[in-house]
């Protein structure tokens, strides 16, 4: 009883975000001013994680920066939350939508070092893919991988992604331009994915 009396406490003095795509043990919530010192916390305890791969806000002026982005619209930003906690634990983000001839966007997306390997990012790419797909009635998206980064590219490869080819020195992160493979995914074939496992 004592367990659930602070546990409502909690939940009082910091009411959980609005979940966009609820999951079975994450949601995704989109990105808010009010998450800076939490989320740029996450960022800072995993710099030696993310060196060399993903360039996460680490400080004030950089996750400003970050929220002005969300609020464009041809940008979704998601930090990706633990259900039974409330617990930032990294974030998922569709950038450069384009509508017309093209229905497709970019996905970018890091997780907390204390988190991973166990298995939110694989939740939180289906939950983004069936965003994209339903809600956003998208037709493709792509994701940008470094060779040498194994765990996203088989994250990836187990969502239904395909390598579509190699960009050479195609994006600079920490003050290097860095090689990167292609990986994307249709809407038809995440939608005949999606209906084997629910069958």
């Amino acid at each position: 009883m004592a367990k659930t009396s602070n546990r409502n406490r909690q939940l009082q003095a910091k009411p959980p975000r609005k979940a966009e795509v609820l999951g079975k043990r994450i949601y995704l919530a989109l990105l808010k001013a009010g998450d800076a010192e939490e989320f740029m916390a996450l960022n800072r305890a995993s710099r030696c994680f993310h060196r060399g791969l993903a360039s996460p806000p680490i400080r004030a002026e950089q996750f400003r920066a970050q929220v002005e982005r969300s609020r464009r619209p041809d940008t979704v930003c998601f930090v990706i939350c633990r259900i039974d906690d409330e617990a930032i634990v990294g974030a998922i983000n569709l950038s450069q939508i384009f509508r017309g001839g093209f229905q497709s966007a970019y996905l970018g997306y890091h997780i907390g070092a204390s988190f991973a390997r166990q298995g939110y990012m694989t939740e939180a790419l289906e939950l983004v893919l069936k965003y994209a797909f339903d809600k956003l009635k998208l037709h493709r998206l792509e994701a940008n991988i470094q060779p040498s980064n194994r765990a996203s590219i088989a994250l990836v490869k187990r969502a239904g992604f395909v390598r579509e080819g190699f960009s050479r020195r195609y994006l600079k992160i920490g003050g290097r331009w860095r090689d990167h493979e292609r990986w994307a995914i249709i809407a038809e074939d995440w939608k005949e994915r999606a209906s084997h496992r629910t069958k």
